[in-house]
């Protein structure tokens, strides 16, 4: 399907290697936006996504978004400027690691849905692969990235593969970005945790919250938190 229709916006994807998919939905709707953001960056931005999603849900004036790979950062800026809020999206032709070597500001929220898969299974498709694995942007250039880049009151927010939160969470101390809220998805009740959805900030608390979020029953009916969480975006919710 070459093309998304969101409630306020849509998605072409044609020229993506990663689709619009559960993961960046999922960041999209869930990132805390409670500190009000001005400046938010998505880091990896594929599609344009999550990026589009926050421009939906807050007032950020500016929104900036990151993609390394070409084809997908023309996608992206097409979406941008075909969306309703082509006057904040803007997005760069970088790695992350061009980004940081000069960094211009800093932001209220730092978003990534990162590329991670870590294990040494490599398909024939060489800008998948580059969307799909952890050697295109290791977690610790990600944290280090947000430490660099994140305002003091602002908010870091990934969705990672469970297996890899306690690594995160390690790593993310190291840099002083303390966890305030983290959400464990599993897609149906019997599955086991999937993903990791957390969100940091510089300021440490004791009583952060830990939730569990299961988006389906069975298949294609729908829990009333995912519904409650996707309602403003998805057309059939």
């Amino acid at each position: 399907m070459s093309k998304f229709q969101f409630k306020q916006f849509s998605i072409e994807q044609d020229r993506c290697a990663m689709k619009v998919g559960t993961d960046g939905v999922l960041l999209g709707a869930w990132t805390p936006i409670e500190n009000k953001p001005f400046s938010i960056l998505d880091i990896g931005t594929g599609t344009g996504i999550i990026a589009l999603m926050l421009a939906q849900r807050g007032a950020a004036e500016q929104i900036d978004a990151l993609e390394i790979d070409e084809a997908a950062y023309e996608q992206a800026t097409d979406n941008f400027e075909n969306s309703p809020w082509n006057d904040r999206l803007f997005c760069f032709h970088a790695g992350l690691d061009e980004f940081v070597e000069e960094p211009e500001d800093e932001y209220d929220l730092i978003v990534s849905n990162p590329p991670f898969y870590s294990e040494d299974y490599k398909s024939n498709d060489d800008q998948r692969d580059l969307a799909r694995f952890q050697d295109a942007m290791p977690f610790e250039d990600l944290i280090e990235a947000a430490d660099l880049l994140l305002s003091e009151n602002g908010i870091f927010s990934v969705i990672i593969p469970y297996k890899e939160e306690e690594k995160f969470l390690t790593l993310a101390k190291e840099y002083e970005l303390y966890p305030i809220k983290i959400t464990r998805v599993k897609g149906t009740p019997t599955s086991e945790i999937k993903r990791s959805l957390l969100a940091f900030s510089r300021n440490e608390i004791s009583n952060y919250s830990i939730d569990e979020l299961i988006i389906e029953t069975s298949r294609h009916i729908y829990t009333t938190e995912y519904i409650e969480l996707t309602k403003d975006f998805y057309i059939k919710m």
